[in-house]
C-alpha cells in the first residue's frame, strides 16, 4: 500500500524556461568554481518518458568542464527495466573501456533508479551515483497524473506494443530482481549523493532520501533539476569527490607495498 501522495500543484513544472534562463545567468555553467573533470566518464540516465535529449544541456556542461559525459541511447525511458539494464551496462562496460576509469553516473527520476541498481551490480565500474528526483523508497510515491501515464503505458506494453514496461514489470515476475536490487545497500567503495526538493511536483520529495546516501536539497520543480544551477554545483562536487576517491584507491596498494 502506498502513501498517500502530498505534492505542490503540477504547473510548478511548467518553469522550465525560468530554470534554464537562470542557469545560463550562472557563474557555474561557466565552469567557475568547478573543478576540471580530468576526462572522468560520466553516464547520463535520463527520467521517466524523456529521452537523453532531456540531459543534453548537462551534457554540453560536463563536456565543457572537463569531463566525458556519455548518452544511453534511450528515445524514451519506457521500455521493462530487466531489458533497459542489461543495455545500460553494456554502455557502461564500453564508457569503462574507453576512459580507463570507473564511471560516475548521473540519473534523473527513473535514471537514478538504474544508476542505483548498476551501481549494484557493476561496482567494479561505478565510482558514484548521483541521483536527481529519484523515489527510490517508494518508486510510485509520484503525482496521480504520473501514475495514470504508467498504467497506460503498462497496458499498451501488454497489448504488444514494443518498447514498453508491462503491468509484469511493475509488479509481477519480469521485474523482480530489479526491485529487490533497488532496495538492496550500495557496496563499499561506491558513493551515493540523493539530491531532492521539496517543490518537487511530479515525486514525493520524502521518497528521495535514500537511506545511506548523502542527501542535498535543492528549489527546483522536478523536470527542473536538470537545469538547475544549484544542483550543477552538487553535481560537480560530487564528481570530484568521486575521483578522489578512485585517486586514493590506486595509490593505496603502492603503498602497502613500500
Amino acid at each position: 500500500m502506498h502513501k498517500p501522495f502530498s505534492h505542490p500543484p503540477l504547473w510548478r513544472e511548467a518553469r522550465l524556461g525560468l530554470e534554464l534562463a537562470a542557469l545560463l545567468r550562472d557563474p557555474v555553467f561557466r565552469g567557475e568554481g568547478v573543478t576540471d573533470g580530468r576526462n572522468q566518464p560520466v553516464l547520463l540516465i535520463p527520467g521517466f518518458l524523456a529521452g537523453d535529449e532531456s540531459l543534453r544541456v548537462m551534457g554540453r556542461w560536463l563536456k565543457g568542464t572537463g569531463h566525458h559525459p556519455s548518452r544511453t541511447g534511450m528515445l524514451a525511458n519506457v521500455a521493462c527495466s530487466g531489458r533497459a539494464m542489461d543495455s545500460l551496462e553494456r554502455r557502461l562496460e564500453a564508457l569503462v573501456e574507453r576512459q580507463g576509469a570507473r564511471a560516475a553516473i548521473v540519473g534523473h527520476s527513473r535514471g537514478g533508479s538504474f544508476a542505483k541498481v548498476l551501481a549494484g551490480r557493476r561496482p567494479d565500474l561505478v565510482s558514484g551515483i548521483v541521483t536527481l528526483g529519484c523515489p527510490q523508497n517508494e518508486p510510485f510515491s509520484v503525482h496521480p497524473v504520473v501514475r495514470a501515464q504508467i498504467e497506460t503505458l503498462a497496458a499498451l506494453g501488454r497489448l504488444g506494443m514494443p518498447g514498453l514496461f508491462t503491468r509484469a514489470c511493475l509488479a509481477g515476475d519480469c521485474c523482480a530482481s530489479f526491485w529487490e536490487e533497488l532496495q538492496a545497500g550500495m557496496p563499499r567503495g561506491v558513493g551515493h549523493v540523493a539530491i531532492y526538493s521539496r517543490s518537487d511536483g511530479v515525486v514525493s520529495w520524502r521518497a528521495c532520501l535514500a537511506p545511506g546516501a548523502e542527501l542535498v536539497e535543492v528549489q527546483s520543480s522536478h523536470c527542473g533539476m536538470a537545469l538547475n544551477a544549484d544542483v550543477y554545483r552538487v553535481v560537480a562536487n560530487s564528481l570530484a569527490a568521486f575521483r578522489r576517491r578512485d585517486a586514493r584507491r590506486a595509490v593505496t596498494p603502492l603503498r602497502s607495498a613500500a
